[in-house]
Order: C-alpha cells, then structure tokens, then sequence
C-alpha cells in the first residue's frame, strides 16, 4: 500500500468511528433528538424556514425519510407547517419555540462536549483540524457529508 491509500484508509476508518460516536452521542445529548433531526432543525433555524423537498435535496435524502423525520418532529411540537405567503399551496416548515428551545440545549451540550474532548489540543491543532473538516466538507460530495 502506498503511503497515500494508507492515508485513504486511516481516513475512512476514523470517519466512520466519528460518525458512530456521533450518532451515539446525540441519544445522550437529547433521548428524543436523533443525529438526523438535530440536523434538519439545525438547517431550519439557519433558513428560517424550507419546504420538506427543500430539506430532501440539501441532504441528498428521499422525500418518504424526510416526511418521516418531519412528521416524528411535528409530534413532537418542536417544527410546524405554515403557507407560504408568496404560494398559498405551499408550507413551509418553521421551528416551534419549542424546537428553538430543544435546539439550543442540544448545541450547547454538543459544542461543550467537543470542547471537553478536545480541551487538550493547541489551538494550532485545532485551527487545522477544522480547515481540514471545511475543506473535506466543501467536497464536491457535500450534500451526504454535512449532515
């Protein structure tokens, strides 16, 4: 193996041992909340607002998984259907107070624990690491990477 397929597989082994700690820790983070809700209400707040289909193509989903994350987030009070002022045939899906709530329990837990995790590393490393994470994610994959 050359140094760089060596590189390639160190990557992906440590992407999916992120990615598995990450979907652990959302449960711990808010029992309610899965990884992928967190991120549809993350992508709700910084658009104030989309449509389901909006949300289905952002994350390169299938409409039928995010009707399913929609509806389980309606029940759960924290994101509602409004009509489009612009196309009464429309709704768009907006946070609750209470999903803006849920929220920003959720990222401040999150954020703390990152900053527990990686309290120990120089802020070089850190400044590194995530220009690293934005370049990976500015991939031209970037719909199936960010969330």
């Amino acid at each position: 193996m050359t140094a760089a397929e060596t590189a390639i597989e160190t990557i992906h082994r440590e992407m999916t041992a992120f990615a598995r700690r990450a979907r652990a820790s959302s449960g711990r983070l808010h029992p309610e909340l899965s990884l992928v809700s967190y991120t549809l209400l993350l992508h709700l707040e910084a658009s104030g607002g989309c449509r389901s289909t909006d949300l289905a193509a952002h994350y390169a989903l299938d409409k039928s998984t995010v009707s399913r994350q929609v509806a389980a987030l309606e029940r759960a009070g924290l994101v509602e259907r409004r009509r489009d002022p612009e196309d009464h045939r429309v709704q768009v899906l907006h946070l609750t107070d209470a999903g803006r709530e849920i929220l920003a329990q959720v990222t401040r837990r999150r954020r703390a624990a990152f900053q527990e995790r990686l309290e120990e590393w120089p802020t070089e490393d850190l400044t590194r690491f995530a220009e690293y994470l934005k370049r990976y994610n500015a991939g031209p994959d970037t719909a199936t990477t960010s969330g």
